[in-house]
């Protein structure tokens, strides 16, 4: 009976956590272009500019740092490192919000970017708490929570951004704040002391955490496909705002509508639909249709003739919501209780790497196509490309499953303890 309020009392907070998290995130998204041209004094395509770098700051110090946060979650438990991060968040959004030159929304985003890891830590603790072949329905708790925070936060960011572009940032440092009081009377801890292990420098970075990945094949493999679909996710939140502007003449209010659909969509794949398909599919056919019915989102955003046309590709790439927990529930199966924080610490660096590529990337092809000098008007260049790139995963993904599937080695977790007895620190 202890322990199965231990584990509800870790999935509530769990739950919660990113749900908050979320929210904060998706507030600052309808006015963060405002925010720009405010404190930039440049019209709305050359903010993108700026909206690009700001993500590639952001995402830099997360691509360096997540490793580090995963590996000391792995030597000192999941509490003491989510509870920090949490904390270092509501900070960060106080330093946004008072920001008086684009020089502070850049110190902003580094901080943010040097101790972003509760979703990392949030699918450790999922991890802990359940066994290899319930993980990943559960990791879609994880996305289901995600996806409610992203209904609300949009839109209440929409109408808080009538105040003023600077009030959604203080809502969220004060949410985040909540947060950690809350988790420190909550949070109970899930990692067992006997299955941590020393932290050392040499894991603690993208290229040793790789390293110690690579004696899996399958998590080496899935990685590939991984960083394709979040080159391609990542054009939404770098892109969306300022697409939509610019395209339909959305303002703060159109565009945190139409993210709070989004999140209405994944809360209704992640927090209910999971659940029945991955236990009747299985995770790799959940990833395959995540992936195709995503690429296919993609382009249906760039080519869209009319705002309202957006809401049907929304609800058609619905789907790709099994994306993440079915991935994540592959390669979770492979590795040892005493290095899933080091796993989740590598994706999160996966997905800030790719953070430092896509925003870049796609907010200039934005720019450029937007602006008088593009050889033809197509805002929607950068869904485009990521619809190529998401089909190019679809294609990594089927050969690393086919390759594993043919070489006999057991999808069920039995090589992840192979490789414990043989010892990982």
């Amino acid at each position: 009976m202890r322990k199965v309020t231990s584990v509800n009392r870790a999935l509530a907070f769990i739950f919660v956590t990113v749900l908050l998290n979320s929210v904060g995130f998706g507030i600052i998204l309808p006015v963060l272009p405002e925010l720009i041209v405010d404190v930039s004094g440049e019209p709305l395509h050359e903010a993108a500019r700026y909206g690009g770098w700001l993500a590639f700051a952001y995402a830099l110090m997360q691509f360096v740092f997540s490793p580090v946060v995963g590996n000391l979650s792995d030597r000192f438990g999941r509490r003491p490192i989510l509870l920090a991060s949490l904390a270092i968040f509501s900070i960060d959004y106080l330093v946004m919000g008072f920001a008086p030159t684009i020089g502070w929304l850049f110190l902003g985003r580094i901080i943010a970017g040097m101790s972003a890891s509760s979703f990392g830590i949030a699918n450790a603790y999922i991890a802990d708490l359940f066994p290899p072949d319930k993980r990943a329905q559960n990791f879609g708790l994880i996305g289901a929570a995600f996806g409610s925070g992203f209904v609300l936060g949009p839109v209440i960011g929409g109408f808080l951004g009538e105040f003023g572009p600077r009030t959604p940032f203080f809502v969220t440092a004060g949410l985040a704040f909540a947060n950690v009081v809350f988790g420190f009377i909550a949070l109970p801890e899930t990692l067992a002391p006997e299955n941590r292990r020393p932290f050392k420098v040499e894991r603690a970075n993208p290229v040793g955490a790789y390293l110690q990945m690579r004696r899996f094949p399958v998590v080496t493999g899935m990685l590939g496909a991984y960083f394709l679909y979040m080159l391609a996710h990542d054009s939404l939140p770098a892109t969306w705002a300022f697409y939509t502007m610019e395209r339909y003449g959305w303002g703060p209010r159109e565009v945190g509508f139409s993210l709070g659909v989004v999140g209405v969509c994944m809360l209704i794949v992640q927090g209910g639909l999971i659940r029945k398909v991955i236990p009747l599919w299985g995770a790799h056919r959940a990833a395959y249709f995540g992936l195709s019915v995503s690429a296919l989102s993609f382009f249906g955003y760039a080519l869209s003739p009319t705002g309202w046309w957006m809401y049907v590709w929304i609800v058609i790439g619905a789907g790709s919501g099994l994306v993440m927990p079915a991935v994540n529930g592959i390669m979770s199966e492979q590795i040892p209780p005493n290095a899933q924080g080091e796993l989740q610490g590598l994706l999160g660096s996966v997905a800030s790497s790719t953070f430092v590529i896509s925003p870049v990337v796609m907010t200039q092809l934005f720019a450029y196509y937007s602006s008088p000098a593009a050889p033809v008007y197509f805002p929607g260049a950068a869904f485009a490309l990521a619809g190529v790139l998401t089909f190019a995963a679809v294609t990594v993904l089927a050969r690393t499953l086919n390759r594993h599937h043919g070489s006999g080695v057991p999808p069920d977790g039995n090589t992840a303890r192979a490789e414990e007895l043989e010892g990982t620190d």
